[in-house]
């Protein structure tokens, strides 16, 4: 029973993780008469969407008590700043990467996206060592060194045919998302690492944790809006462009968060 429900959670990962690649991708380049949705807006709302979800579960958690709950939180958050601002770090990391990998799904194609985006596995390996002082045995930094190499296969330029002019313009886009995405994958390794510095020098409840990290996340994702769609935002209004498909993009980037 255990091993099938292990098998389980590894399906409903892939098929979320799977999932969410192609939403994103086929979000950001389906061509529509209106603005197409502002991706600091999705990434703003994925953190409404988080705080939410996490406070429903907090609630749970104390049977549904309202007092309870108002009490934890304040004593947890409002009373503990500096606990609480040690989540500032890594909410910013995690913002500017969801920035990152909605620029990377604009310009890259979701296959190579998937395969160069499992570089987060090594940066994570390498903070994991560097940071909580894990040690990797020797297939597991054979396995890194052999991701790597099919990472830079993937990249490996190709004889297309087609305009001089269409190849440079599409080599630029290329290396745009290339960069994004291996930004995101730094970012990625370095904030989940010292996220789970933070769960284990602590004893509070991850859910708690969660709200603090998507408060700044909120905050963050805000002022990041207003900085650069600030124009967009004023004249068609923060949630311009949405329909179902940038709606399910939010979900499925706040399921990401949690699986």
């Amino acid at each position: 029973m255990f091993l099938l429900l292990k098998y389980m959670s590894l399906g409903v990962l892939v098929l979320q993780t799977t999932s969410l690649v192609l939403t994103m991708r086929y979000s950001r380049t389906l061509k529509e008469d209106g603005p197409r949705y502002l991706a600091s807006s999705a990434v703003v709302s994925a953190e409404m969407l988080k705080i939410f979800a996490c406070t429903l579960l907090v609630f749970m958690e104390n049977n549904l008590n309202v007092r309870a709950v108002n009490q934890l939180l304040r004593e947890e958050i409002v009373n503990k700043p500096v606990e609480t601002m040690k989540l500032a770090i890594p909410a910013g990391i995690y913002t500017l990467q969801n920035n990152l990998l909605y620029v990377a799904l604009s310009n890259l194609d979701a296959a190579t996206y998937q395969v160069t985006y499992q570089l987060k596995i090594l940066t994570t390996a390498l903070f994991s060592v560097s940071m909580l002082g894990r040690r990797l045995g020797f297939y597991q930094w054979l396995s890194l060194l052999l991701l790597m190499a099919g990472v830079t296969l993937v990249q490996w330029p190709t004889e297309s045919e087609g305009d001089s002019e269409q190849k440079i313009l599409s080599a630029g886009s290329q290396f745009v998302g290339l960069m994004a995405v291996l930004m995101a994958c730094v970012s990625s390794g370095f904030a989940g690492v010292y996220f789970e510095k933070i769960l284990k020098e602590t004893k509070q409840s991850v859910w708690v944790r969660n709200i603090q990290l998507g408060l700044f996340g909120f905050m963050f994702g805000f002022v990041g809006m207003i900085m650069f769609d600030g124009q967009s935002v004023r004249q068609s209004g923060m949630f311009q462009g949405y329909n179902i498909i940038a709606c399910t993009v939010v979900v499925l980037q706040v399921c990401k968060h949690y699986a």
